[in-house]
Formats: structure tokens, sequence, C-alpha cells
């Protein structure tokens, strides 16, 4: 996209669309973690936290980044969008379907993966969600790789919103892991129904373009990407499945508060994502290598700059953090939740886009992921006998840390990148310098209000860690000129006046 592109193309104001969207439904949504919590004893939190965990796993993995293809094909094949979508619907429902037999007609390979078994008369109810949530998955996806950003808005809200009002009054009603399960299974019939309308909307005819050789092209690029991505969700969730075995549903109920994936870091990755694949796809297809690194650089610019002082205030105040969110009764968690923070600054090396643009490399991603699963599997137990539970994440963290640097250094290999282009992530080393400049007061502020009820505190020392890193941000020098008149442009027309410029640059328009 050039340059003098219209601001509705734009990267920033799409993703700035879902974020927005996804930030609306995890106002609806945090509360159920935080209810649970309270509701249940740390057991059946536990096994609560492991059937889903079966289900979340399912979802992310059965598909095998086959509806990903969403992406890559509605831009290019215009005369196959309807065998595009088909197809997805009809791979996912199938691998989908087989998985859920598997695991209703075979409830114990749950006693074997968990020794828990409770979780055995879940299992045909736990079938039937797996099959409805990966096909309804496609929702989000379709959505945005048709550029149905208004759509996809409106849509990641109300699924969230009903999913948040099925799960808590499930909690307040029952308060069991039944009534939430029936939850689920009510949130996912919506979806498909959902889908169904949109396809059918947006797509006429989709269910009657069969065309076996379109989907063994479709199956070709995808399906390194799939197996790469199964590698790396088995990365990411072999350390939930080795600790659920080995200790028991409560302290995994421990560890998966540990383990918090704070909701607005993956949505903001998962909207970058989403939007940037598409992007880079294009200007890939048009060759212009020069405009991906660029573009790629000012992407990470952006993420470090929410990233990096999140990480900074976050691993100040974990003790606070965690209490206020889960209670004292996940104090344990504290240790496992610091090392996992790690996580977050990782995040700013954002590279899969540009793999799967260039569809050439796509068996190296294979190889990197499935040597380290491979790692996992040998490491994970001998880690979590000497270490415990720290040690769980912390070879977590060390796997995803490799993953993403041997990654980094293939995409640089293919752009490829220059030395001088080092200078691009200036600012982001900028932002780390002041992310760790505003601990430093944070943290003495937190000593002086040690006394104070957790979640005062974080309030308390977020105010002080936001002054302090906007005033190192500014010393630093990483708020640009034109940013600053962006802003000031921004603020006048809400407050309805005209606002002085700072400098003669022309205004700002965010790519």
């Amino acid at each position: 996209m050039s340059p003098s592109s219209p601001r509705h193309n734009s990267l920033t104001v799409r993703t700035i669309w879902l974020i927005t969207a996804k930030t609306v439904a995890f106002a609806f949504t945090v509360a159920i973690p935080l209810l649970l919590v309270r509701r249940m004893p740390q057991h059946e939190f536990g096994l609560y936290k492991q059937i889903f965990l079966v289900i979340n796993s399912a979802v992310t993995m059965l598909p095998l980044g086959f509806g990903m293809t969403a992406f890559y094909f509605l831009p290019r094949e215009e005369g196959c969008r309807n065998h595009t979508v088909f197809n997805i619907v009809l791979f996912t429902t199938a691998v989908s379907a087989l998985f859920g037999a598997v695991v209703s007609l075979f409830p114990s390979v749950l006693i074997v993966l968990f020794k828990e078994p409770a979780a055995v008369e879940f299992a045909p109810w736990i079938g039937v969600i797996i099959v409805l949530w990966v096909v309804g998955s496609f929702l989000e996806i379709v959505t945005v790789a048709n550029q149905d950003i208004g759509i996809a808005t409106a849509a990641i809200v109300a699924i969230q919103i009903t999913r948040a009002t099925f799960f808590v009054t499930a909690a307040i009603a029952a308060g069991t892991i039944r009534s939430l399960v029936l939850a689920a299974l009510a949130q996912g019939l919506l979806q498909v129904a959902a889908l169904g309308a949109y396809l059918g909307r947006r797509f006429p005819g989709f269910w009657r373009a069969l065309d076996w050789s379109f989907f063994r092209r479709q199956l070709a690029y995808s399906l390194p990407f799939g197996v790469a991505g199964l590698m790396y969700s088995l990365q990411s969730d072999l350390h939930n499945y080795f600790v659920s075995q080995r200790f028991g549903p409560t302290s995994y109920a421990i560890y998966s508060i540990g383990c918090f994936q704070l909701p607005l870091f993956g949505i903001l990755a998962d909207s970058v994502g989403s939007v940037m694949i598409p992007r880079v796809s294009l200007l890939q297809h048009q060759q212009k290598t020069r405009e991906i690194v660029l573009l790629t650089a000012r992407v990470m610019r952006k993420l470090a700059a929410v990233y990096f002082p999140a990480y900074a205030f976050l691993l100040v105040m974990r003790r606070e953090f965690i209490t206020a969110l889960f209670t004292a009764r996940y104090a344990d968690s504290i240790p496992i939740f610091a090392v996992n923070l790690a996580l977050i600054p990782l995040g700013v090396l954002l590279v899969d886009p540009i793999m799967r643009a260039y569809a050439e490399h796509r068996h190296f991603l294979l190889k990197v992921h499935g040597a380290l699963v491979v790692g996992l599997v040998t490491a994970l137990p001998a880690t979590i006998s000497r270490f415990g539970l720290v040690g769980a994440i912390a070879v977590v963290v060390m796997t995803n840390a490799l993953a993403r640097g041997a990654i980094l250094v293939k995409a640089i290999r293919i752009l490829p990148v220059e030395p001088r282009d080092i200078g691009l992530l200036t600012d982001v080393a900028k932002i780390a310098a002041a992310s760790a400049i505003a601990a430093v007061p944070t943290t003495l502020t937190r000593f002086m209000s040690s006394g104070l009820p957790p979640l005062v505190a974080v309030v308390v020392c977020g105010v002080c860690f936001g002054i302090g890193y906007a005033a190192a941000a500014l010393a630093l020098g990483v708020v640009t000129p034109e940013e600053r008149d962006s802003l000031l442009d921004y603020v006048g027309r809400m407050t309805r006046r005209p606002s002085p410029r700072l400098s003669g640059a022309a205004p700002f328009v965010p790519e």
C-alpha cells in the first residue's frame, strides 16, 4: 500500500478497529475467571481448567491452519472465493468431528491426560463442544480476511457478550463444571449459526463450490504452516498437560493462574496479525520487499510501546496484581507469573506474517517447532522433577525465545534486511529504556504503599508508572513531532477546538 493510500485502508486503523472490538469483548469476559476462583474450590477450578484446556487445544490445533488460507486466497483468487470458504468449512468440520468422536467414544483418554476420573463424565459434551467451537472459530477469520472490518468488529463484540452472558450466568446460578459445560455448548451453537448466516450472505451458494483440485492447492499451502502451527501449539500447551498429569487438578489450578495470559496482549497480537498477514502477502505478491521491512519495523515499534512498559510494570507489581485479581488463595502462583511475564516482550518479534507470505519457506517453521517440541518432551519431566512448577514455565519461556529467534534470523535472510536497517529499531530500544526508568520510582512507590489493599496499590503505582514512562519517552525522543501533531489534531477535533502545531510538519497519518 502506497503512502498516499486512504486513511481507512491503513494498517493502524484496521488494527484499532479490531483492538477496540476485542477490548470491549474483553470487558465482558474478564469477570469469568475472577468470579470462578471465588465460587469454586481449587480442586474443582483446576478440573474446569483441565477440561477447557482440552477444548481450547483442539480449537487451536485441529484446523491445522487451514482456516488461515482465507487470508492468502481471498485477496488473490477472486474467482475461487466460494471454493475457499467451503473447503475450510468442510475440512474443519471433518477433523473436529473425528476428534470429537474419539473423545466421546474413548473417554478414558481424559484419565490418561489428567489422572482425574471425574473428567470422564464430561467426555461426550467435550466432543460436541469441540466440533462447534472449531467450526465456529472460522467466523472471525473469514470476516477479517474478507475485509469486512465493521462486521468483524460487531461479530467479535457480540460473540464475547454472549459468551460472557452464558458463562457468568452459569457461574452465578450454579457455579459447577456441568453448568459451565452447558454454557460452552450454547455458545458453540450460537457461533456456528452466526457463521452460517454470514457465509450465506457474503458467499451465496458456497456449499455448492466443491473443487478437489483447488482443495489440494489450499491443503498444499496450509499443511506445512498447519503442522508447524500444531507443533507451536504443542510447544505452548505441553507444559499444561505435563503439570496436570504430574500434580493433579489442585496444583494445576495454581499453575494455570501463574500462567495467566493477559487477554489484552493476546487481543493486540491477534489483531495486528490478522490485518498484517494479508497486507504483507499483498506486498510480497507485488515484490515490494523494502515495504515489508519498513512495515514490520513500524509495527514492532508500536507493539514495543505497549509490551515493554506493561512487562516492566507487571514485573514490579506481580504480587499485588495476582492477589487483587485472584485473591490471596493463589499467592503461590506469583513466582510462576513472574517467569511467565517474560513472554510479553518476546511478542515484539513479529515475523509470522513474513513467513506466511513467503510460502516457499513454510517447511522451515515445521522444522523449528518440531525440534522444540522434541526438546520440550525431553526437558519438561526432568525440569519439573527438579524445579517444580516454576521449572515448567521456565522451559516454556526459553523454548519460545529460541523459536522466535530462529524464525527472526530466517526472516532477515528472506527479505533480506540490510545492516543499516538496525536503525529502524532505535525507538524500540528507547522504549525499553523508558520502561526500565519508569520502573524505578514505581518500585519505591510500591514499598511506600505496602499497607494499601492490593487493588488500590496497583492503581496508585500504575499512575506513578504512567507518569514516569511518559516523561522518559518524551525525554528520549520516542514520540515524533508528527505523532505529537497528530495527537493534538485528534484532541482538537474531540474538543471541537483548533489545536496549535508543535512543528511545521504535515499531519501524521499512521500506516
